[in-house]
């Protein structure tokens, strides 16, 4: 099936075709989803502990750095949670995932609001809710000074590094709260939460616990969160369809990537790096996404970035959308 399609009815019958293919896997298994939500949480906890307690200090910061791999993997399954992808209507489910958000900075509402508004915008321009930002070179060129540093800002790598503060604290938490603080009055309690974790560790078990168990891995888990979104959507390769060709589907297959990941790392991250499918049908659980892309003809030839430092330097220089080209290009070329 060829995703450059003759006309609108085509594109339509296409597109549920090929959604079609793909809800065979859009079923989550309850015991199978409930023992990786069980075995994350008790390796979390163990690594946290680990990170907490540790008598020597190598001990301890391996045990932080594991503790922020778990807690992507966490993320994760949070996220795959609040697409229902996995334990839909479970309580029990519902009461683990709300407090892990309080903790984390990740507060449902304002998370799934500006989540799904950008899976329903995924590849549009402008489209900056749930989203980095992106502009086309027209655009940049004819952006105010203070357009052009605010979106530098926004998408600079060091913002990314910062995640922590930057994209969670700030963009998740604290600017949706001043926004609209009766709709998002959940990001005051995750504040609240978050505060009282970081106060109790530090006055009550002294700040090195506090840095090893919580400050380090929420800094690391945060920049890999941000960076691996970051270069799922600003890629080498990265197409943006004109309004005309534009569905949520198509989008799915070129404006999203395919992170091709190590075993170990695919795990830590939850398949998140299986992109194109995810937005292809949010229904599938992380765990079924390399079936789904394995058993979908059309799934087969995504666009594929890595984690390798020549990969990540393209994603960073995926600066503009140049419609004359039809190409991502840099700052420079704009």
């Amino acid at each position: 099936m060829s995703i450059d399609l003759p006309s609108q009815r085509g594109i339509e019958r296409a597109d549920r075709d090929l959604h079609g293919a793909t809800r065979a896997f859009a079923r989550q298994l309850t015991a199978r989803s409930w023992w990786y939500v069980g075995s994350t949480f008790t390796l979390l906890g163990g690594a946290l502990a680990g990170a907490a307690l540790a008598p020597w200090w190598p001990l301890r910061l391996a045990a932080s750095i594991l503790g922020g791999l778990l807690l992507v993997r966490t993320f994760i399954l949070y996220h795959d949670f609040m697409h229902g992808a996995i334990l839909p209507g479970s309580r029990l489910a519902r009461a683990v995932f709300y407090s892990y958000a309080a903790v984390n900075l990740t507060p449902p509402r304002s998370w799934r609001d500006s989540h799904n508004f950008h899976h329903a915008n995924v590849g549009r321009i402008p489209s900056n809710v749930g989203s980095f930002p992106l502009m086309t070179t027209e655009m940049w060129r004819s952006g105010s000074r203070l357009q052009r540093l605010s979106y530098r800002v926004v998408r600079h790598p060091a913002t990314i590094l910062c995640a922590y503060l930057t994209i969670f604290l700030f963009s998740v938490c604290l600017l949706p709260l001043l926004r609209r603080p009766s709709r998002y009055w959940d990001s005051a309690l995750s504040l609240l939460a978050h505060g009282m974790a970081v106060a109790s560790l530090w006055v009550f078990a002294g700040f090195d616990v506090l840095f090893f168990a919580l400050l380090l891995p929420m800094s690391l888990a945060a920049a890999m969160g941000g960076y691996l979104f970051y270069a799922q959507h600003s890629f080498p390769g990265m197409r943006i369809l004109p309004d005309e060709e534009w569905t949520t589907y198509r989008a799915a297959l070129v404006s999203s990537s395919y992170l091709r990941l190590g075993p170990v790392i695919r795990w830590f991250t939850g398949n998140i790096g299986f992109h194109h499918v995810h937005h292809l049908n949010s229904l599938i659980p992380f765990y079924l996404l390399p079936q789904a892309m394995a058993a979908v003809p059309e799934l087969q030839h995504p666009t594929v970035t890595t984690l390798k430092p020549r990969d990540i330097m393209a994603c960073f220089r995926a600066n503009l959308w140049d419609e004359a080209s039809g190409r991502m290009v840099r700052y420079c070329d704009a």
